[in-house]
């Protein structure tokens, strides 16, 4: 009974001893994998590490944003000094004046349609006011006959009546005549009632730089022929797009600049004339319009450059210092600050630069603390754990 005593009290201690063992070799490597593990974007430093490196953090703020918004922009033309030219009746073009390139002023006869229309336009105009005429003077005489009580009442008023109704007749064919492009001019100046030339002259409505004539003589023009393009680009628009987020930095009418590859050392000046009112679902973008003065006519339509609007100056939002700040291709991120000895890289959207400042508009929120020196540090210590774990 003792020696079987014995030999049991044996085996368990042999038991105990190499659960022992076995229990501190495996503690052992389950410290050690902690230590060696940590989340993916996480860094890990020693005391010794961050002394040799000097970091240093600071909380995030919020403060007020300022600088400019930099937009993708293209001229156009503006619609105020643009003009589509062509006769308003049917005709054949008889004489052509101007070539593309030509420069011409408003009112400028441009070319002249010849056709039986026009003609029979004139002539009723001229019908008419000579009909005006007449019953006018018959008017007058028969009112001054009256006034010396030696006219007729009837013949007075049947005098005012015909007066009138050809009055009526001339107001409308006077409309006519100008409706098409017709001056009194134009008809009355060697008027011929036995002939009355067809011909209407086509003239320019504003001042500019005809861009295109699409005529030549003999041709037959029809109402809604174009003619003549008439470009003025004294004035021209800028239209460029800026993002969604950035929509409420920008109220108002603000001044601008437009800077274009063609003249890198100029800036042309402009003002804000038109922030749209959809936003585009695809870009997530909105147009903004802002009128320029082409000063020498050095700007041309459909050019390219970039849009300068300065930002409302009571924008808030979170700023951090730019050095903090860490881009890699399309992303932009920095260093939270977890505790004392780790650091972990988050992924922001930024803003507007300004002042060795960056705005962030998402990722961050006020009161977070982020490493503002070191970070290029901390980013190789990320590369290197990175390309351990694909090794």
């Amino acid at each position: 009974m003792k020696l079987k005593l014995g030999i049991f009290i044996t085996i368990i201690s042999i038991s105990v001893i190499l659960f022992g063992c076995g229990e501190n070799k495996n503690g052992k490597e389950v410290n050690k994998k902690e230590e060696e593990s940590h989340e993916v974007g996480e860094v890990v430093l020693s005391s010794e590490a961050r002394n040799k490196i000097n970091l240093a953090y600071d909380e995030v703020k919020e403060g007020t944003i300022s600088g400019t918004l930099k937009a993708p922009a293209k001229l156009i033309t503006n619609q105020d000094y643009e003009a589509q030219v062509g006769s308003l009746v049917q005709g054949r073009v008889h004489e052509v004046f101007v070539r593309e390139g030509d420069f011409v002023k408003e009112g400028q006869v441009l070319m002249h349609v010849e056709g039986l229309e026009i003609g029979e336009i004139k002539a009723a105009y001229l019908q008419a006011k000579a009909s005006l005429d007449f019953t006018k003077a018959a008017y007058e005489r028969q009112r001054t006959l009256l006034e010396q009580k030696v006219g007729s009442q009837k013949a007075f008023l049947e005098a005012k009546a015909e007066y009138e109704k050809a009055l009526a007749e001339y107001n409308a064919e006077d409309k006519r005549i100008h409706s098409i492009g017709l001056e009194h001019s134009d008809i009355e100046t060697n008027a011929d009632f036995e002939h009355i030339a067809g011909v209407l002259p086509i003239n320019a409505p504003i001042n500019g730089i005809v861009t295109e004539r699409n005529v030549v003589i003999g041709q037959l023009v029809e109402a809604n022929t174009i003619a003549f393009r008439i470009m003025n680009i004294s004035n021209l628009w800028a239209e460029g797009q800026i993002y969604e987020k950035d929509l409420a930095k920008v109220t108002g009418r603000p001044k601008v600049e437009f800077t274009t590859a063609a003249y890198p050392n100029e800036n042309f000046k402009g003002k804000v004339i038109l922030i749209g009112q959809t936003i585009d679902e695809h870009s997530r973008t909105i147009k903004v319009r802002a009128s320029l003065q082409n000063i020498n006519n050095k700007l041309k339509p459909n050019m390219f450059g970039e849009l300068s609007i300065p930002i409302n100056s009571s924008t808030k939002g979170i700023i951090i210092p730019t050095d903090a700040l860490v881009k890699e291709g399309n992303e932009s991120y920095v260093f939270i600050v977890e505790n004392d000895s780790t650091f972990t890289r988050r992924n922001v959207e930024t803003g507007i630069e300004f002042a060795g400042m960056r705005e962030v508009v998402s990722g961050l929120k006020k009161g977070e603390k982020i490493v503002t020196k070191g970070v290029f540090f901390l980013k190789s210590e990320l590369m290197k754990e990175t390309f351990g774990e694909e090794e």
